[in-house]
C-alpha cells in the first residue's frame, strides 16, 4: 500500500531535497543551506497532562487513560482515543502550517503506538509491532510531501519513559524506566531501526530526534552509549538522514556526548523561560564551533510574542533553526491554534482533582466527544499574532495592522497592531523569564484571551461598540498603537466605551506620537462589567494613514473596550493640550490643539520656561517642521528627571491656520518630564544600580554601609549606567573594588550621541578576598551633559561596589571669564593667531582643551606677560576652551578655530 502511494506522489516528491549536514550547516541536495523553522506536533500521539489541562488530576497520559476507563469504561475510552488520534492532526493542519511559512514539523511520538510495553509482550525480549503508529506517520508524511515541508521524527515517550518528569514521557514509577531495563533499551533501538528502514528513502523526512528531554541521573557515557546503539541500528539501513541528539537535563546537558560519533549529526537543545541576551547561547555555540556541527533548537516556546521574537531572532542571527512548541493546545494563547474546552470536560478534570462530584457517564462522554470535535482544525481558534511573532518579527520589527481601522469609525482596542512590547504596545508585564530571573511565573496577559502579548485582554458581554473583548488591568504609562486611515482632516468627537467601579482613571490619545487630546477622565460606571460611553470633543486629526496611540495615565484601573471617532462640528478654543521633555534631554515640545499659520513668527520672548519655579534661558524656539501644531524649545542647559517644568505664554500673535483665532495667554502649563532617572555627577554611583548589563551578578556586600555589589565578572561582561554630569571639570574618580586571587582590568567610557570618551583602563589589584574592599583613585576630566557610563570587563576576577566622582576643579566653560570685561581675546573665531590681553594682570599659564575636556597643549610663562600672541595653526577647526591662570585667579573662555 505504501509502495502504491509513493508511486502516485512521484512527481510531487521529485521536488523534495534530502537534508544533510555540511560543517555547521544543514543543507539540501543542491548544497543550499536550510534554516529549519518548524512547529512541534505535541499533544497528538502523547497527551501530556499540562496540555490536557488535567494537572492535579491526571499528570500523565497513563493516568488520564486509567481514570477515563474507571469513569466511562474501556469501550468509550477507546472511542475517545480513536477520535483524538483521527482529529488532532489532519491534512488541513499541515496545509495551514505550511501556508503560514513554516517549513518543518517535529512529531512527538509515543512508543506505545508502534510497539507493546515490555510488560505486555507475549514473549519477553521479543518486540510486537503495531500498525497504528506507523500508519499515522505514513499519513502525516504524505501530507508533508504534498505541502513540501519536512517531517522530523521525535521519540517523545521512549519505552519505559526516559525521565523523572513523568508527564513528558509518560513514565510510570511503578514500572522500570528506560534506564532501568535492558529490554526497554533494546526495544528503543529496535524501534528506531524499524522507523529508519521504513523511511530511509523519504526525502521529506528531515531526520530522527532520538530521545526527547532525558532527565535522569546517568553515568557520564550512559546516554552516549545508547545513542550509539541507536545510531548503529539506523545506519545499518539508512545512511542518508540526519540524526538529532539531545542532551540530558531536559536536552541541554551534553556531558559525555561530544565529540560527535556520526558525520550526519546535529546537536539539539531546548530553550524555555530564559533571557534572550546576545550571549545566552554561548554555552551551546561552543559545541558548534569546536566540532563544526550544526545546532537546532528542537523545542522552544510557551511564552509571549515578545519572547518569541527575541528568542527566534537570537537563533536565526546565530544561524540556528528551531521548532516552536506547541502548535495546538487546549485553551491557550501561546500556540498558533487553540482548542476550546467545555463544561462537561472540565467537570471530569475537576472530579479527578477532588474539587467536584463525579459527572454522569453521559455528560462525561458528551464532554469528551465535544473536545475531540473541537480539536479539528476547522474548529480551532487561530492566533495570527503568534505566527507573526515567530516568522516575521525576528527579521522585521515594524508595525503591521491587525485590523482595518477607519476614521470616522470604531476602533476596538484589543485590535492593536502586530508587534512587540515597546513598538506595538507598552506593558509592565510582557514576558516570562522565570527560569533565570527567580521571579515566580505570572501571566503576561492577565485576561489570558485573544492575543499572546503583554496587553491584558478580557472577554465581555457588552453589545454596544464591542467585539466581545476589552483591555483591563491597566497601569500608568501603558499604551497600544493602531494603524488608522483617516478620511478627512478636521475635528472629531470621541465616544469611549469603558467600565469602572471608581472614578479617577485617565487616558490620552496621540497621533504619530504627538498629542491630539488632553488627559481624558474615566468616571464610576457602576462596576467592572457595566460598560458606558464617555465623551470627549474636538480632536484634530489629519487625513491619511497614521499611528494612533492610546496611553493610560495614572494607576486608577478601568476596563476599556473601544473608541468611536465621529465627525465633529465643534472647534475647541485654541490652546495647549500637552508638553513634554524630549529624549535629547535639552529640548521641550509644546503641542497645541490647532495648527499654527504657516507664516507665523515665533520669538523666545513670547514664552517663559520655569524650572523648579525659576525662569530658565531658552536658546531657541521654532515651529516643528513636521507638525505645525508643535512648538519646539531648545534650552541652554541640560534638563534632568528631578525638575518640575512649566511654560508660560505671554504673547499675542500666534494664529491658528484652521480658524484664524489667536492663542490665548496661559501660565504654569505643566511639562511632562519623563526623563530617565540618572545618577548625578558629582556623586556616587552604586554598581548594582545599572540600567543594562550582560553577564554580571549581584550579591550582598560586607563592605562599610552594606548594600550590594556586582561580581561574577568574565571578559566582555559589561554594565551601563545613565548619568548626568552637572559641571565640566576635573574629577577624582574612586572605584571601590575587591579581588580574591586574580588581578583584573576594566574600562570606563562616557557615551552619548555626540561622543564616546574613554576614561581609561583601570587595573584592579588583588585584595585577597571577594569581600576585602579597597579604593582605587584616579583623576579624570568630564564635560557637562547626559551620558551612559559603561564599565566593561577586560580581564575578569573582581567585584565592584561603587564609583564615586568628586569635582576637584571646575572648568566653568559657561562662565565666560567670570564676566571679567578687562580680559580681551580676539579675533574670535581665529584662524592662526589668537591675541590674549589681560591689560594689567599677568599671565602665568595658558591651557587649551577640546570640547570633551581633553588637554590639547599647555604653555607656562615665567616672565608674567600681560599680552600674548598665541599661534594655533595646527589644531582642527572647532570649539575649544582656553584656561588662563593669573596668580590665584583662573578664567575660561570659548575659542573658535576657523
Amino acid at each position: 500500500m505504501r509502495f502504491v502511494f509513493t508511486l502516485c506522489l512521484f512527481f510531487q516528491m521529485s521536488y523534495a531535497q534530502l537534508l544533510s549536514t555540511s560543517g555547521s550547516q544543514i543543507i539540501d541536495d543542491n548544497n543550499q543551506e536550510i534554516l529549519l523553522r518548524g512547529v512541534g506536533l505535541g499533544g497528538w500521539m502523547l497527551q501530556e497532562g499540562y496540555m490536557m489541562n488535567s494537572v492535579g488530576g491526571a499528570n500523565t497520559q497513563y493516568e488520564f487513560k486509567d481514570n477515563l476507563i474507571e469513569l466511562i469504561g474501556p469501550e468509550e475510552t477507546q472511542i475517545f482515543y480513536d477520535n483524538w488520534l483521527n482529529n488532532f492532526v489532519t491534512e488541513s493542519d499541515i496545509q495551514d502550517i505550511a501556508s503560514q511559512g513554516y517549513n518543518s514539523v517535529r512529531l512527538a511520538m509515543h512508543y506505545n503506538l508502534f510497539t507493546l510495553p515490555i510488560q505486555n509482550e507475549p514473549v519477553e525480549g521479543v518486540n510486537t509491532w503495531l500498525d497504528k503508529g506507523f500508519e499515522m506517520v505514513d499519513d502525516l508524511l504524505s501530507w508533508c510531501e504534498t505541502n513540501q515541508i519536512y517531517l522530523i521524527l521525535d521519540l517523545h515517550a521512549a519505552p519505559g519513559g526516559q525521565g523523572y518528569d513523568s508527564g513528558i514521557s509518560d513514565y510510570n514509577p511503578a514500572l522500570p524506566s528506560l534506564w532501568e531495563s535492558d529490554f526497554n533499551k533494546s526495544k528503543t533501538v529496535a524501534l528506531w531501526g524499524q522507523l529508519a528502514d521504513r523511511y530511509k528513502d523519504e526525502p521529506w523526512i528531515g531526520g530522527y530526534d532520538l530521545i526527547n528531554e532525558v532527565n535522569w541521573t546517568l553515568g557520564t557515557y550512559e546516554l552516549r552509549n545508547l545513542y550509539i546503539q541507536i545510531t548503529n541500528a539506523i545506519r545499518a539501513v539508512d545512511t542518508n538522514h540526519i540524526i538529532f541528539i539531545e542532551g540530558n537535563g531536559f536536552a541541554n546537558d551534553f556531558t559525555g556526548l561530544t565529540p560527535p560519533w556520526d558525520n550526519n549529526l546535529v546537536y539539539s537543545f531546548h530553550k524555555y523561560w530564559s533571557y534572550n541576551n546576545e550571549n545566552s547561547l554561548d554555552w551551546v555555540l561552543g559545541i558548534r564551533d569546536t566540532y563544526n556541527v550544526p545546532l537546532w533548537c528542537g523545542e522552544t516556546g510557551e511564552n509571549s510574542n515578545t519572547w518569541y521574537r527575541d528568542a527566534f531572532k537570537l537563533y536565526e542571527d546565530n544561524n540556528i533553526g528551531w521548532a516552536s512548541w506547541p502548535f495546538k493546545r487546549i485553551e491557550t494563547i501561546v500556540a498558533p491554534y487553540s482548542v476550546s474546552s467545555n463544561q462537561n470536560y472540565e467537570s471530569i478534570i475537576n472530579y479527578w482533582k477532588g474539587e467536584a462530584a463525579a459527572p454522569s457517564v453521559n455528560n462525561a462522554i458528551a464532554g469528551l466527544s465535544q473536545l475531540t470535535t473541537d480539536i479539528l482544525h476547522s474548529n480551532t481558534t487561530f492566533f495570527e499574532d503568534v505566527v507573526d511573532a515567530q516568522l516575521r518579527l525576528p527579521q522585521d520589527s515594524s508595525l503591521l495592522p491587525y485590523s482595518d481601522h477607519q476614521i470616522p469609525g470604531i476602533i476596538y482596542l484589543s485590535d492593536y497592531d502586530f508587534g512587540i512590547n515597546g513598538i506595538a504596545y507598552n506593558d509592565n508585564d510582557y514576558v516570562d523569564y522565570s527560569l533565570e530571573s527567580g521571579i515566580d511565573y505570572q501571566p503576561w496577559n492577565k485576561g489570558w484571551n485573544y492575543r499572546n502579548d503583554g496587553v491584558d485582554i478580557q472577554s465581555n458581554n457588552d453589545t454596544f461598540n464591542s467585539n466581545g473583548f476589552h483591555i483591563g488591568y491597566v497601569n500608568d504609562g501603558e499604551w497600544m498603537k493602531y494603524t488608522v486611515n483617516i478620511s478627512a482632516t478636521g475635528y472629531y468627537d470621541l465616544s469611549i466605551r469603558y467600565a469602572s467601579p471608581q472614578a479617577g482613571g485617565k487616558l490620552k490619545l496621540f497621533l504619530d506620537d504627538i498629542d491630539v487630546s488632553e488627559s481624558i477622565s474615566i468616571y464610576n460606571s457602576g462596576g467592572w462589567s457595566n460598560f458606558v460611553n464617555g465623551y470627549y470633543e474636538g480632536v484634530y486629526l489629519e487625513a491619511g494613514t497614521h499611528e494612533l496611540k492610546v496611553k493610560i495615565i495614572g494607576d486608577n484601573e478601568f476596563n476599556i473596550g473601544s473608541i468611536e471617532f465621529i465627525n465633529s462640528a465643534t472647534i475647541p478654543t485654541f490652546g495647549p493640550i500637552g508638553s513634554n521633555v524630549l529624549n535629547d534631554e535639552k529640548s521641550i515640545r509644546l503641542i497645541l490643539n490647532q495648527p499654527i499659520s504657516d507664516d507665523q513668527a515665533i520669538e523666545s520672548n513670547q514664552f517663559i520656561v520655569n524650572i523648579d519655579g525659576v525662569s530658565s534661558i531658552i536658546e531657541s524656539v521654532q515651529i516643528d517642521a513636521v507638525n505645525n501644531r508643535v512648538i519646539l524649545f531648545e534650552m541652554e542647559d541640560f534638563l534632568n528627571f528631578q525638575q518640575n517644568i512649566t511654560i508660560d505664554y505671554v504673547g499675542s500673535i500666534i494664529t491658528s491656520s484652521y480658524d484664524s483665532s489667536l492663542l490665548n495667554e496661559f501660565f504654569n502649563y505643566p511639562v511632562n518630564n519623563s526623563l530617565p532617572e540618572r545618577g548625578l555627577i558629582p556623586g556616587k554611583i552604586q554598581a548594582e544600580d545599572y540600567n543594562n548589563q550582560s553577564g554580571l551578578s549581584v550579591e550582598d556586600t560586607s563592605d562599610v554601609f552594606g548594600g550590594q555589589n556586582i561580581g561574577s565578572t568574565d571578559t566582555g561582561d559589561y554594565a551601563e549606567y545613565l548619568v548626568l554630569v552637572e559641571e565640566t571639570g576635573l574629577y577624582e574618580l574612586d572605584i571601590r573594588y575587591a579581588a580574591s586571587f586574580q588581578q583584573g582590568i576594566m574600562q570606563l567610557e562616557m557615551i552619548n550621541n555626540d561622543s564616546n570618551q574613554s576614561l581609561g583602563w583601570f587595573t584592579i589589584p588583588i585584595t585577597g578576598d571577594w569581600q576585602n574592599w579597597y579604593t582605587l583613585s584616579s583623576e579624570i576630566q568630564l564635560t557637562k551633559g547626559a551620558y551612559t557610563l559603561k564599565m566593561t570587563v577586560l580581564q575578569p576576577g573582581f567585584n565592584i561596589n561603587w564609583f564615586n566622582f568628586t569635582l576637584t576643579e571646575s572648568l566653568g566653560f559657561n562662565n565666560e571669564l567670570n564676566n571679567n570685561s578687562q580680559i580681551k581675546i580676539y579675533p574670535n573665531p581665529a584662524e592662526n593667531i589668537l591675541n590674549i590681553d589681560l591689560e594689567s594682570k599677568s599671565i602665568d599659564s595658558l591651557t587649551l582643551f577640546d570640547i570633551n575636556g581633553r588637554q590639547i597643549f599647555q604653555n607656562m610663562y615665567s616672565t608674567y606677560p600681560t599680552k600674548i600672541l598665541l599661534n594655533i595653526p595646527n589644531i582642527d577647526s572647532g570649539i575649544y576652551i582656553l584656561r588662563i591662570t593669573s596668580g590665584e585667579q583662573v578664567y575660561h573662555k570659548k575659542v573658535f578655530k576657523k
